[in-house]
């Protein structure tokens, strides 16, 4: 097992990635294919070492041949292996067909499909569908994948989990839920966001050591990135260096009743590093805000004109915590849109462009699905099936760099390609991460990094600090809990 690679492909991609391996570098795919199997077995055997009884149930295509090289594999290894055949054996063909005779030669016998069958496993692999699904699941696969799931033990999926599309991360009818997936050659996009996390469970990766140059021939669909890429870009600070350097960032937000966002964000921009952090909200919030965080300059600010006088000492506005779709809130974002600071848009801010859409090039629009679906004028569901496409057609609808958040977070500007970020977790599904990751944004655009940057690096800040707060588990995790660990990575 190695570091998941950075570049992700789509079905039809790898597929090409594996022709060039083939066809142009010579490899045959039996050889390709005993390679899957051994990597396979490679993952069981570091994960899950103390299981003996292991059920491999297998379809008719490639993906099924890779099962029938770790079960024999596993045999010829002293495991207990149990070969379940989904679908007409004699319609093994090719590869697969050669692989399922050696495990055959092997001792390795298969035998038809029942859900009964599963009840006894230490661990059931799945080898039933491969990445060239583009359907829903039906018939006795259908059936299979529904066993698997209600089976007790773990469950290793190869390549993809069964009935999980490799380009979108959409279940397809009915998908495998897995409790670690081996992918190959190229790591398929759909595994890292939507559904995918909820199926893949761990993502390991093998290049089966296929040569560097066939990913030369082929175009890279989207690129991994976590805090290891983005952190150099927040560079050391000069012993010199003074509070002016670092810019100074407004949040705008916190209408009656809803300071609480307004503040965790312009808290969030202070811990990320801006060197002046202000906040314009109603009047009867700004004493108490300055009472619990005396750092924030927290300004009642009731109307367009002192608005307009705040923003004259503003590097970057953060617009939308608690921002509400009032009269106040309507106020504050149509003079912000007057100006020409770079913006960083979320919450209410977003629900007011769904009214009324408009063009941004300097802006930093953070969607979660269901304030995407409004920008797009569709349901979540529409969102959901196909978040690459969703944040395409929100870039090139409204202009500057977008974030789509969730399992998987996307990021996008008219430059290069969609960029993924894979960490984060459960627990930050609760109320103020979205105020939390708005500061953070906006406190790195304060700083001089570009839009794109501010959003990549602001994105992987936020994630890996919800994965520092989970360690004291999901249930129960505050968006403030993060504001320890945002300082701990933004730091060297």
């Amino acid at each position: 097992m190695v570091r998941l690679p950075r570049n992700l492909y789509t079905a039809s991609q790898v597929r090409e990635l594996d022709r060039q391996a083939i066809e142009v570098c010579g490899i045959p795919g039996l050889v390709l294919m005993e390679r899957a199997g051994a990597a396979a077995f490679e993952v069981l055997e570091a994960i899950w070492p103390d299981a003996w009884r292991i059920v491999v149930v297998c379809g008719t295509g490639n993906n099924g041949g890779d099962g029938y090289v770790v079960a024999r594999l596993a045999q010829e290894n002293d495991k207990n292996v149990r070969l379940l055949q989904v679908g007409d054996h004699s319609k093994l063909k090719g590869d697969a067909k050669s692989s399922a005779l050696k495990a055959h030669e092997a001792g390795v016998h298969s035998e038809p499909f029942a859900a009964d069958k599963l009840e006894h496993a230490d661990l059931i692999i799945d080898a039933l569908l491969g990445t060239g699904l583009d359907r829903d699941v039906t018939g006795d696969y259908l059936e299979a994948v529904k066993a698997i799931n209600e089976a007790p033990a773990p469950v290793l999926a190869i390549d993809i989990p069964s009935g999980l599309n490799a380009d979108t991360g959409r279940i397809l009818g009915s998908a495998v839920e897995a409790d670690a997936t081996i992918s190959f050659i190229g790591l398929k996009q759909g595994l890292l966001t939507g559904d995918g996390p909820a199926c893949s469970g761990r993502v390991c990766f093998n290049d089966l050591d296929v040569p560097d140059e066939i990913y030369d021939a082929v175009h890279v669909s989207s690129c991994r990135i976590d805090l290891l890429t983005q952190k150099p870009l927040l560079g050391k600070r000069k012993a010199t260096a003074h509070k002016g350097d670092f810019g100074h960032a407004l949040i705008v937000g916190g209408d009656q009743g809803f300071a609480g966002a307004a503040r965790m964000a312009a808290e969030a921009a202070a811990r990320s590093g801006s060197g002046l952090t202000s906040l314009a909200t109603r009047q009867q919030h700004a004493t108490q805000i300055i009472m619990t965080r005396p750092e924030i300059m927290a300004h009642g600010v009731e109307n367009c004109g002192e608005l307009t006088h705040l923003l004259r000492r503003i590097n970057v506005v953060g617009i939308g915590p608690g921002l509400c779709q009032g009269e106040w809130g309507t106020t504050m974002f149509r003079t912000l849109l007057e100006t020409s600071l770079p913006l960083v848009v979320d919450a209410d801010a977003l629900n007011l462009i769904a009214q009324e859409p408009v063009q941004r090039e300097n802006w930093i629009l953070t969607p979660h699905p269901g304030e995407a679906a409004r920008l797009l004028g569709c349901t979540v569901t529409e969102v959901q099936s196909d978040r690459f496409t969703a944040i395409r057609e929100l870039q090139k609808r409204y202009g500057g760099v977008v974030v789509l958040k969730g399992a998987g977070t996307l990021i996008l500007s008219d430059q290069g390609c969609i960029s993924l970020c894979d960490q984060g977790n459960p627990g930050m599904a609760t109320g103020g991460m979205g105020d939390v990751l708005t500061g953070v944004i906006t406190g790195l655009v304060a700083q001089g990094l570009d839009l794109l940057d501010a959003a990549k690096t602001g994105v992987c800040i936020h994630a890996n600090a919800g994965d520092l707060a989970v360690q004291q588990g999901e249930r129960g995790m505050l968006a403030m809990d993060l504001m320890p660990a945002i300082r701990q990575l933004v730091n060297p």
